[in-house]
């Protein structure tokens, strides 16, 4: 009997335990808890907010993943994006010009460069320090006139001194290239930019990068004092009022009475041309050295017409002041000049040379001009007229259609000899007292 109470008791304590079990459940997974009783959910209810909690940490960084991809691909991105901007600056020199690259490496391992220019100082003082300071290379100029040039190159004999001419007027370009002084081996990418074949030599001699137009200065005020009208004409310049009024600048020694001389030699003949200019001299007071010398006087009215280039007269308005001078485009007929720049043969640092021709040629150095007093029109089809020559009205289709620049550069040299030879036949004065050296 008691046996049969201690296996009852037993029994009854197995059925507890296994109670207790069923509603514990320890060896369950969270999934399994909807299947405990009804009785027994509370504690399992307890479990089953944490599941879905849990299923959400879970889930978060697979919802995050998506997520993070486009980051990660603009991530990617931003390197691709900074090589397209940086691809410019790896050759910031050949983009500014357009120079080829191999050509700006062999002018980089020269080193140096030497420039003889015609143009006004401060425009080639800027033009020159500015090709330097793109490429690193060692710069020197010399300012000296366009007549001045030719005569220390012949005296150089094929050993230059410089490597590049610079500015000026190209009558006596075409002298130098004619005896063999200038080189036409390189031609020039940016030639291509000329808007015109006349304002490059036909054999590759020279290069233009302006042109100007041939006229008058006058001081309005003064004439008005005299009593005297503007000249409006080349032969209004031999009315014997006006003697001792005109200043015009030397043959031998500027560009500018060389244009003179071919242009009225062109439009009378020969010896009618001739005859002219010797009747100009009876009025002519003084020959300066370079050609703008004359518009540099008309302002202070010590020079009352002034024969030279219209731009030089803006210069003398718009940057200097003088209000009172009248530009004057000749009514019957001018010419303009073409200020090139070209090498010599025999250069010391060819390829510097050839890369300051690519410069001269771009508007990164013609641009400057009108910065630094120089407003000559512009004759590459890439660069921006200055405005003040608009205003002024210089327009180069006013130049003769009859000009012929082939023959001007064929006949320089032998009209200049045959002008100064007929003026001093004539008995006029031609020391240096009046047609200037210095």
């Amino acid at each position: 009997m008691k046996n049969k109470k201690a296996l009852i008791a037993i029994l009854a304590a197995l059925v507890v335990v296994a109670a207790v079990l069923l509603i514990w459940q320890p060896w369950k997974t969270t999934e399994q808890a909807p299947e405990t009783p009804a009785a027994t959910e509370a504690p399992a209810e307890e479990a089953a907010p944490e599941a879905p909690a849990e299923e959400k940490k879970e889930e978060a960084p697979a919802e995050e993943k998506p997520e993070e991809a486009p980051a990660e691909e603009k991530a990617e991105e931003k390197p691709a994006e900074e090589k397209t901007e940086e691809a410019p600056a790896e050759a910031p020199a050949a983009d500014a010009v357009g120079a080829p690259a191999d050509l700006i490496d062999a002018a980089k391992a020269e080193g140096e460069l030497v420039v003889y220019g015609s143009c006004e100082e401060e425009y080639l003082a800027a033009a020159v320090n500015h090709f330097s300071e793109l490429y690193g290379i060692k710069t020197e100029y010399q300012r000296l006139s366009t007549g001045e040039v030719p005569t220390k190159i012949e005296e150089e004999n094929g050993n230059p001194s410089a490597d590049v001419w610079f500015g000026g007027t190209n009558n006596p370009y075409d002298g130098l290239a004619a005896k063999g002084f200038l080189d036409n081996s390189y031609v020039p990418a940016n030639a291509s930019h000329l808007t015109k074949d006349i304002y490059k030599d036909p054999n590759g001699n020279w290069y233009g990068i302006y042109t100007g137009l041939l006229g008058f200065m006058v001081n309005k005020p003064e004439l008005e004092r005299l009593g005297l009208e503007s000249p409006k004409s080349w032969d209004d310049l031999l009315k014997p009022e006006y003697k001792g009024l005109i200043w015009l600048s030397n043959y031998k020694t500027a560009g500018t009475p060389k244009l003179v001389a071919n242009l009225m030699i062109q439009l009378k003949g020969h010896d009618e041309g001739i005859k002219y200019l010797v009747d100009l001299d009876k009025n002519v007071q003084v020959y300066t050295k370079s050609g703008s010398g004359p518009s540099k006087n008309v302002g202070t009215g010590e020079c009352v017409i002034g024969i030279g280039f219209l731009h030089d007269g803006i210069t003398q308005i718009k940057d200097n002041g003088y209000e009172n001078v009248e530009l004057i485009v000749p009514a019957d007929g001018t010419a303009c000049e073409v200020g090139p720049v070209a090498i010599f043969k025999g250069a010391k640092h060819p390829n510097a040379a050839k890369l300051f021709m690519e410069y001269a040629l771009s508007p990164e150095c013609v641009n400057m001009a009108q910065n630094y007093g120089s407003y000559q029109f512009l004759v590459l089809d890439n660069a921006t007229q200055p405005q003040a020559a608009i205003d002024f009205g210089l327009d180069p289709s006013l130049v003769w259609d009859g000009y012929d620049f082939a023959a001007a550069a064929k006949d320089t040299e032998q009209n200049v000899n045959d002008v100064m030879a007929a003026i001093s036949a004539a008995g006029a004065d031609t020391s240096e007292e009046r047609f200037k050296t210095e």
